[in-house]
């Protein structure tokens, strides 16, 4: 079974968006979903980059634990996890295989180092395991997923 993340247009623009605006520092947040089994990237959650650096991100701790709290509030799970690089392409560096810690999440990794184009690679980071996935860019999410709605309006 190949890896894919599918994820809607709109998500993937406020991604971009992101990181084109938190340029030069590394962007990161997290898209979380419905914790119930379908994979799907709903909720988009911009954090701030705790780090403040170019080639470096962290989640600031306090601001993780109240989106984890929220999450589960919500019943949701961290869907996407994302960062941006601003000088190297997108793929995972030593830290960023070190730090990841959700075995079922897409790695989202967008490159800002040219300003006219961007980059954006998902992968999976398991026990220090790499795989790259494909994406698939949607406009909406099938809508027998959403009970009837339409993904754009279940936003």
């Amino acid at each position: 079974m190949g890896l894919v993340l599918q994820i809607r247009r709109d998500l993937v623009d406020a991604i971009v968006e992101h990181a084109r605006r938190d340029h030069p520092d590394e962007a990161c947040g997290v898209i979380a979903g419905p914790d119930d089994g379908t994979d799907r990237p709903e909720r988009f959650i911009p954090m701030v980059n705790a780090a403040r650096s170019p080639t470096f991100y962290e989640f600031d701790s306090g601001d993780l634990l109240k989106l984890y709290r929220e999450m589960d509030a919500r019943d949701e799970k961290p869907v996407v996890i994302y960062h941006s690089h601003t000088a190297t392409e997108a793929y995972p560096s030593r830290t960023d295989i070190k730090l990841a810690q959700e075995p079922f999440a897409h790695y989202v990794l967008v490159s800002t180092r040219e300003p006219d184009t961007y980059e954006f690679r998902s992968y999976r980071i398991v026990d220090g395991e790499v795989t790259e996935e494909e994406v698939e860019i949607v406009d909406a999410y099938p809508t027998a997923d959403t009970g009837g709605r339409d993904a754009a309006d279940a936003r």
